[in-house]
């Protein structure tokens, strides 16, 4: 009922994504998703937007999103920006982290509970800061973003670069 009223809210939000398979492996999301798990999952997930963990799903992973509301049993760690909610079917076992929690009579949370407030997001380098970062000219950072050689997104005129996607990047091409 709680994961319908849900959706309804998020419905201006956009359509949901239903995924009812069973699925291992890492899903990001880099854009907002009402994302809603009832099968099983083991791995990494990581969101922006909604997720809902249905009350027959069956999760094993790392959890980070903006806002969780878990009906099912999850084992590891969930990590929200905005909101975790525990409905009354939902059995955790490890670690969650959240500025709000919201836990329904009935929920079962065997683990440990950080009351945080809201979780940094991935700290956001601009054009100079990567090319002193790189130790390259900051012609050739815009010139990388123009190009697609660079993990980079546009905000307004401005380049705006990931640090832990920049990390990677740079790991990946020392490996070449």
């Amino acid at each position: 009922m709680r994961l319908r009223r849900q959706r309804e809210e998020a419905s201006d939000a956009g359509k949901w994504l239903e995924v009812t398979a069973s699925m291992t492996g890492s899903l990001t999301f880099k854009d907002p998703v009402n994302l809603q798990i009832n099968g099983q999952f083991d791995g990494t997930l990581d969101t922006k937007g909604n997720l809902s963990i249905g009350e027959k799903a069956q999760i094993t992973a790392t959890i980070r999103g903006e806002r969780i509301v878990i009906g099912g049993t999850v084992t590891g760690q969930v990590s929200a920006t905005t909101l975790v909610e525990l409905l009354a079917t939902a059995k955790v076992m490890g670690k969650v982290a959240g500025p709000r929690l919201i836990v329904h009579e009935g929920a079962i949370l065997h683990g440990t509970l950080d009351m945080i407030g809201r979780l940094p997001e991935t700290p956001q380098m601009s054009v100079e800061e990567l090319a002193r970062f790189l130790e390259v000219d900051v012609s050739t950072i815009s010139q990388w973003a123009q190009e697609g050689r660079v993990p980079a997104q546009r905000e307004g005129d401005q380049w705006r670069f990931d640090r832990k996607q920049i990390e990677a990047w740079v790991a990946q091409e020392k490996i070449r």
